[in-house]
């Protein structure tokens, strides 16, 4: 079969996890058939996931996988010996071990079971990274509110309490007081992340933190190898309260070279301590003191519409460059050193109750820059609050000469928009 680039018929890339925004920006490299989509059965279900992979060209189809389960890499490897895949991507947090060890299984380039297994650990991490000499907050695995108390009178001030092994601040909290620990713990056990993950259970496994007060940065990562094909670094905001979920990100970062040297250095630091070998690293800081301190670090594309600001402000086709090294090519052109221009995302969030209405989508569509406006609150939805990044309302993206200039024009969209919220009792 031919592709719609006049390739030759191949093994077709297996993409693990399902993530529906970047449908657009893969066929824009991947020809027609090409793609193998790997599901749990459950989220295909509860997302309708055959309904939008239904018609995209470049899909060849969707297998039903409990890949979230120890072993199942493996066996899916015994299941399909002739498949022939030319890559194996992990879409999300949840995949990466899987596909980690199947990229393993069928001898092409990957991130390496071990490394996939300590970057989805926080508390593995910590150990493994500490030994390697890099800065991270104190830390310790907790089973109930007493050792939570515990910490927090050992080691004075506030603390953050977090699952080990979850995304997108799922069951985050900042405690301020002892006294706070009760609720607080009975809030992070909360880790329901609805259509996104499988119905059965997930182990929940606690760490206790001590909190680092500073400026948020991430740091996104392409390695072949073990060495650093390209790298950026995006400024965080979060939004106030004691939950931190990202309220806006800023690429590049602005922040002096002499900054963004560090950050570079310190995740290089932080592949070599893992041992990461292909793939993308998406590792987030906090810089306190002049100190950045590891926050966790994920062996996968980073989410949030990152990709996207990275893509336009150097301008780098930084996707179609992940997939290449994950094939074992060369990327498409030479890879920048410097972003050429900024970008900015600034993300959408209202109170508890249930959405009566919401206004001014269109006029923050014409605020100068702005090339994404998506209020996922609909009127009828019901909001429970600010715990997680699933329970922001909507995103703005747009784009400027410098990243600062982005970031006033997304806020200035963002401010155009106006969810009315029917509280309920």
């Amino acid at each position: 079969m031919t592709g719609q680039q006049g390739q030759k018929a191949t093994g077709p890339v297996l993409i693990v996890g399902f993530v529906g925004v970047t449908l657009a920006a893969i066929g824009e490299f991947q020809p027609d058939d090409s793609v193998l989509y790997i599901e749990e059965p459950d989220v295909i279900r509860k997302r309708r996931v055959r309904e939008q992979l239904d018609g995209v060209a470049f899909v060849r189809g969707l297998i039903e996988w409990e890949y979230h389960l120890d072993g199942k890499a493996d066996e899916f490897h015994n299941a399909h010996p002739d498949l022939a895949p030319v890559a194996v991507i992990p879409a999300i947090e949840y995949a990466t071990p899987f596909a980690a060890r199947l990229a393993e299984r069928y001898g092409l380039p990957g991130s390496g079971l071990g490394a996939a297994r300590i970057l989805r650990d926080k508390a593995l991490l910590r150990q493994v990274s500490a030994a390697a000499g890099i800065a991270n907050p104190a830390a310790v695995r907790v089973t109930g509110p007493a050792d939570v108390r515990d910490f927090q009178r050992e080691r004075g001030g506030p603390v953050v309490l977090k699952p080990a092994n979850r995304q997108a601040a799922v069951g985050v909290r900042v405690i301020h007081e002892p006294a706070e620990a009760e609720q607080a713990w009975a809030d992070c056990l909360d880790q329901d992340e609805g259509v996104f993950v499988p119905d059965r259970p997930m182990e929940r496994s606690m760490l206790a933190e001590q909190y680092v007060e500073g400026p948020e940065f991430s740091v996104e990562m392409l390695v072949r190898d073990g060495r650093t094909l390209f790298v950026n670094v995006t400024g965080k905001q979060l939004f106030p309260g004691p939950h931190p979920v990202e309220r806006a990100h800023t690429v590049p970062a602005g922040i002096p070279e002499g900054l963004t040297r560090t950050l570079a250095g310190q995740t290089e630091r932080v592949v070599r301590a893992v041992g990461f070998r292909d793939g993308i690293v998406h590792c987030e800081w906090i810089v306190s003191g002049g100190v950045p301190y590891l926050v966790e670090c994920a062996g996968r594309l980073a989410g949030g519409g990152i990709v996207d600001t990275i893509q336009l402000a150097y301008p780098v086709q930084l996707m179609r460059s992940y997939y290449a090294v994950m094939k074992g090519e060369e990327p498409p052109g030479e890879l920048p050193r410097r972003a050429k221009g900024g970008a900015a995302v600034r993300f959408l969030a209202t109170g508890p109750g249930r959405v009566r209405a919401v206004h001014g989508v269109e006029e923050a569509r014409r605020v100068d820059g702005v090339f994404l406006v998506a209020v996922t609150a609909e009127p009828g939805d019901r909001f429970t609050g600010l715990r997680h990044s699933w329970d922001r309302a909507g995103i703005v993206m747009a784009t400027a000469d410098s990243s600062a200039e982005a970031l006033r024009r997304a806020d200035a969209a963002a401010d155009r928009i106006r969810i009315d919220i029917e509280e309920e009792a």
